[in-house]
């Protein structure tokens, strides 16, 4: 196995963190890996499960002699991360980061790194509904997307050298603009993250359903919606305050939309209904063919089961 990088450096530990701390040791991507969280208990459990070659609490720190800094923490910090260690940073070194929103973190992180380093937005598009260090998995990336949004004059070598390394990750790299990006994410992952989250809420809050009974019958389409907002929320929480216009324009079609099929419904116009579920069907099989879901019974979870925890993100 060929080494990509000297030294690696994590920002964030977390789930994706974490996942690239692990497929970085079986990839042999490195020569050196350094973990950095502000949290000692994160940091000390990150050290127990022998995630890197050294635990830093500083990232300032950590980034010294980094040829690669990735940046896994909630996009709301991003900013913050970047003026702690714009000062560290290695002339030449590649600065990227995995928030799942990309303009925002262009605006907070760009101002405060220098010209010298090369700053490479991305979003490795997976995930699971677990977080912290113990969540992560190796094959977390395979068979994913990831999204890199490089900005104007950006380095094509130093663009390779990222694409390169996640796609020894696993990943499929795609590159876009980042504003298309976030109104992309918006419909994919962030709208139906928001209503699983508002299905699940307004489930708890209707007095005349027992919560006993929300559990007992959720082995339906409301068990998937609870998988979803089992998300992390201070990451959810930034998402939806980072990426908030592409949120709104994507609630705002959502909305005309349910109230067209509101009306369908009081007016029993069930050809507008058989017409629309028709549709959502094609989109499903879409995706299947796409290789980004699998056609198996109950979409494979009793086999998954059988084997491991679910952990389809």
């Amino acid at each position: 196995m060929d080494q990509m990088f000297d030294k690696i450096t994590l920002i964030g530990v977390g789930l994706i963190g974490s996942s690239v701390a692990r497929v970085i040791r079986r990839e042999g991507l490195t020569g050196h890996l350094t973990i950095s969280t502000r949290t000692k208990e994160t940091l000390d459990r990150a050290r127990q499960l022998a995630l890197g070659d050294d635990y830093v609490s500083d990232c300032a720190e950590a980034v010294r002699d980094a040829d690669l800094v990735i940046v896994s923490v909630p996009v709301g910090a991003s900013g913050m991360v970047a003026e702690q260690i714009s000062t560290a940073l290695k002339p030449g070194a590649i600065v990227t980061d995995a928030g799942s929103t990309k303009l925002s973190v262009v605006k907070q992180m760009q101002p405060h790194l220098p010209d010298n380093v090369h700053f490479i937005p991305g979003h490795p598009v997976a995930g699971t509904e677990q977080s912290g260090p113990d969540a992560g998995f190796a094959e977390l990336f395979t068979n994913r997307w990831c999204i890199l949004t490089p900005l104007p004059g950006t380095d094509e070598a130093a663009l390779s050298r990222l694409k390169a390394f996640w796609e020894r990750c696993g990943s499929t790299v795609e590159t876009m603009d980042p504003e298309h990006h976030d109104m992309v994410l918006a419909i994919v992952s962030h709208l139906p993250h928001i209503i699983a989250y508002n299905i699940v809420g307004t489930a708890d809050d209707l007095e005349m359903v027992t919560k006993s009974e929300v559990i007992k019958y959720s082995a339906s389409g409301f068990r998937d919606f609870t998988r979803l907002a089992a998300s992390d929320p201070t990451m959810w929480r930034d998402v939806c305050l980072h990426n908030r216009d592409a949120i709104l324009e994507m609630l705002g079609r959502f909305a005309e939309d349910l109230s067209s099929l509101q009306r369908a419904i009081r007016w029993g116009d069930g050809e507008k209904l058989h017409d629309m579920f028709t549709r959502t069907r094609t989109i499903r099989r879409s995706i299947i063919e796409a290789g980004q879901e699998t056609d198996a019974p109950d979409f494979g979870r009793q086999a998954v089961a059988q084997a491991e925890p679910e952990a389809e993100g």
